[in-house]
């Protein structure tokens, strides 16, 4: 093992990020798609329950120290710029997350999130496959769609959007300690999607799956069909989940509903009730133009374009060494 002073990455790895970097911008300003920087630290911190923000104080405040949330996404700041009439607009950042650590997690990570107003999350996923192509300079990459609904039919024969909890628990049957578990449904089918059907997908094709159940929208837009979905997307490649993408929720009262609903759920855990993002909901309320979103970790297209088989090898610095 190197001296912990020295880098885990090596130099043609820290060369390899610079690319990558290099390449996401030189599409972005193809595309005229303008950079853009919010802060990382907010009074405000992430409601999903799933979730654990870190925290820091700030003691320049009149009103004395107070306690700030390290972004777990620039998600909410960069719609408030959408609101405020931006256009279309990208971000590469810093995102944190306690308690997340793992071959292919870490505290700290990278991550590349843009908005396209008035696009489609459909037309989205077309473009974050180019995206990928450019920056990997792999054109001849293949792409496959398929629903959440379809996916689960296809490799396990059951219905998520119909299965109750002891059908899924059998379809977990065989897998590790899950006999000692005791989930919700989407408890159930995350552990499904990540442990059965996520190892079966295609290594060498960006695989879209979209349509999520309504109850696992978060922050998308719910469609009311006569099977009402969350529309909603996710891109897998080299057995990983890169990206995560909506039609985005415009409709502010919506967005409130599921915020305290969020804070519930964290009460029932036992979590701390954190603040919301008032700001951002205020910026619902003037009027957030339709658009569609999509988060993709750099660490891990870096992973699939160099190879790597962890994290850790992609980072100057993991934790451990920082």
């Amino acid at each position: 093992m190197s001296p912990t002073w020295r880098p885990s990455a090596g130099l043609e790895m820290l060369k390899a990020r610079a690319y990558l970097l290099g390449r996401i911008r030189e599409f972005f300003a193809a595309a005229g798609v303008m950079e853009v920087e919010t802060p990382i630290a907010s009074r405000a911190a992430a409601s999903d329950p799933a979730l654990n923000s870190l925290r820091t104080r700030w003691s320049g405040a009149e009103a004395g120290p107070q306690t700030l949330y390290l972004q777990t996404s620039p998600e909410l700041p960069m719609k408030r710029l959408l609101a405020a009439g931006s256009g279309p607009i990208f971000q590469i950042c810093k995102v944190f997350r306690d308690g997340e650590r793992g071959s292919l997690h870490h505290p700290e990570f990278s991550l590349l999130e843009w908005y396209r107003p008035g696009l489609g999350y459909r037309a989205l996923m077309t473009e974050v496959a180019e995206l990928v192509r450019h920056a990997l300079d792999r054109p001849e990459l293949a792409v496959r769609r398929i629903s959440y609904r379809e996916l689960f039919r296809t490799h396990l024969g059951l219905d998520p959007m119909h299965a109750d909890v002891a059908t899924l628990r059998q379809a977990a049957d065989g897998l590790p300690g899950c006999r000692d578990l005791d989930l919700d449904r989407d408890g159930w089918l995350d552990l499904l999607l990540t442990h059965r059907i996520e190892p079966a997908l295609a290594r060498d094709r960006l695989t879209f799956v979209y349509d999520y159940p309504p109850s696992q929208a978060t922050l998308a837009r719910i469609r009311r069909d006569a099977e009402p979905v969350a529309e909603r997307f996710e891109l897998y490649l080299g057995g990983m989940e890169l990206a995560n993408g909506f039609q985005e929720l415009t409709d502010p009262g919506e967005q409130r509903r599921r915020f305290d609903a969020d804070l519930q759920a964290r009460s029932a855990r036992g979590l701390d009730r954190l603040p919301l993002d008032e700001a951002f909901l205020t910026a619902l309320e003037a009027g957030m133009p339709e658009a569609a979103g999509v988060a993709l970790g750099l660490d891990r297209l870096l992973m699939v374009a160099t190879g790597s088989t962890h994290i850790d090898q992609t980072l100057a610095f993991p934790v451990e060494r920082a």
